[in-house]
């Protein structure tokens, strides 16, 4: 079991690898140039392979479903490629899909930013008015004081 996942591993790293030269160096497309392969998973039999990507840069929804179809329609010609570069006996059926976790992770990075900000200006409000509640205290304790120091002395 455990040889197993190596090799799907292996085939998964293999196929990411190449399928990036491929996709770069081979494609003439240019809507292809503006891919990045994220992650390819290889299922157990190493018969499929879902091979994950992004945009550079970020696009509209029909975009990524356009880009998707020229991925689909490309699959075969990348499959017959990666063939003829391996030496395994059976080359995965390619299936691509646009990686939404990319898109997610900047939707939390910006809601931590936000709450950052709200949390930094909520201390420096509460630590100004801290500050001026410590001043007034200090001057207080600091009047009566000196009026104690006074009065044994004087007596």
């Amino acid at each position: 079991m455990g040889k197993e996942f190596e090799r799907t591993q292996r085939v998964s790293q293999f196929l990411h690898q190449e399928l990036a030269r491929l996709l770069h160096s081979t494609v003439r497309d240019p809507r292809v140039e503006r891919i990045n392969l994220t992650e390819v998973e290889v299922s157990r039999d190493l018969s499929h392979a879902k091979v994950f990507f992004t945009l550079l840069d970020d696009q509209s929804e029909a975009d990524r479903a356009d880009i998707a179809a020229v991925l689909r329609k490309l699959s075969g010609f990348l499959r017959s490629e990666l063939a003829k570069q391996s030496s395994m006996r059976t080359v995965p059926r390619l299936s691509f899909r646009y990686d939404e976790s990319v898109g997610r992770g900047r939707d939390m990075e910006s809601l931590l930013r936000d709450v950052r900000k709200a949390d930094a200006v909520l201390f420096n409000h509460q630590g100004i008015n801290e500050c001026v509640d410590e001043g007034a205290d200090a001057e207080a304790h600091t009047g009566s004081d000196s009026n104690t120091d006074s009065d044994p002395a004087e007596a």
